[in-house]
């Protein structure tokens, strides 16, 4: 069984706006250590695929920067979309693309932009996945909650399908979209339901015959794009029949709709890295409580979140706060309204100020 990752590295991350920008995505990034979170991904996926065998889907416009990142790479397992479709659209391109180099493959299907904190708990779980994947399950892996999350879709487990590298792991019953808070409490008592991380294993020839059972009108334009690659008309194919595209998630698409699919419980430090909010929790805070990037004075500054690219921020008196200073744009917000920051982009965009976005 040869193994092989697609990483999904599109997204522009509007909700760590001003910081994440159209013209340099949070994924092409270092917002956690020293390595953008792309090539976190990949030293993570190292030690189990090869790395010709990692694929990168992303927007064109990143196509660049996403080769400059990962030198290892072969520059052409990088595929620019001609637009956003979803990651329906982009997981089965990627699966054909990976099926032109071996149909029999087993698929992982991974974001640039999630955080790991067990690497190796990480490793075993991704490879308890492509066993139960080896018998023709499509496989999620799903996250053990620790608190009533109402920003994640959840997954509902039914019956044990067995013991694979030392996880056990059931068939699903459902997915459930985002809970309110009442309903998210319920899932996180209950034992069974655990968050969709959207870490997905498969074989490819299962995932497409998914395609076809499932969205066959997305499947035959996945198909007239397949039968160009290796070829001269592969780009002006892409280019062509992309657009085309419904936009379409995997979830919806295919994952809640299909039979055969699985779960593998685990619990190794994930976090989607979506907001401010998150980052704020992920890295160390100092005795006061405060996650500082940059020159910060404070004096009675507590629980706040300050990012500066070169200004000096000076704070008194405040708490629970997020301040980013990115030299054309400042960003205040209280902790806990991290969220509301897609909503100031919205605004932007309506406003026309790309300049800023």
């Amino acid at each position: 069984m040869t193994t092989y990752a697609l990483v999904l590295a599109g997204g522009v991350g509007s909700r760590l706006w001003p910081r994440s920008r159209v013209d340099r995505p949070k994924q092409l990034q270092a917002l956690i250590s020293d390595q953008s979170m792309l090539q976190e991904t990949i030293g993570r996926l190292e030690p189990m695929v090869l790395p010709d065998h990692i694929f990168i889907m992303t927007n064109a416009k990143y196509v660049g920067a996403v080769r400059e990142q990962l030198p290892s790479t072969p520059p052409e397992n990088v595929i620019g979309e001609p637009a956003v479709r979803g990651t329906a659209s982009a997981i089965g391109y990627g699966a054909l693309a990976i099926a032109h180099r071996d149909p029999s493959a087993v698929m992982f299907s991974l974001h640039a932009d999630h955080y790991i904190r067990d690497v190796e708990g990480f490793r075993q779980a991704l490879q308890a996945a492509a066993d139960v994947a080896g018998e023709g399950y499509l496989v999620t892996l799903g996250i053990t909650p620790q608190y009533p999350e109402i920003g994640y879709g959840y997954i509902e487990r039914a019956e044990t399908l067995g013991a694979y590298a030392g996880h056990t792991v059931y068939r699903v019953a459902r997915f459930t979209e985002k809970p309110d808070q009442k309903r998210a409490e319920a899932f996180a008592d209950s034992g069974r339901y655990y968050w969709n991380s959207g870490l997905f294993t498969w074989q490819v020839s299962t995932i497409l015959d998914a395609f076809a059972a499932h969205i066959p009108d997305t499947y035959q334009k996945l198909r007239v794009m397949g039968a160009a690659i290796g070829t001269d008309e592969e780009s002006e194919t892409l280019a062509e029949v992309w657009l085309t595209l419904e936009n379409q998630t995997i979830d919806y698409g295919i994952m809640e709709q299909a039979e055969d699919v699985a779960v593998v419980p685990a619990s190794f430090g994930w976090s989607d890295v979506g907001s401010w909010d998150t980052l704020y929790d992920l890295r160390d805070a100092d005795s006061d409580g405060n996650v500082v990037a940059g020159e910060h004075i404070g004096v009675d500054t507590r629980g706040s979140f300050i990012h500066t690219d070169g200004r000096l921020i000076a704070t008194a008196g405040v708490e629970d706060l997020i301040i980013v200073d990115t030299g054309d744009v400042v960003l205040v917000c209280p902790r806990g309204r991290a969220q509301d920051v897609k909503a100031i982009v919205d605004q932007l965009k309506q406003a026309g100020r790309t300049d800023v976005l």
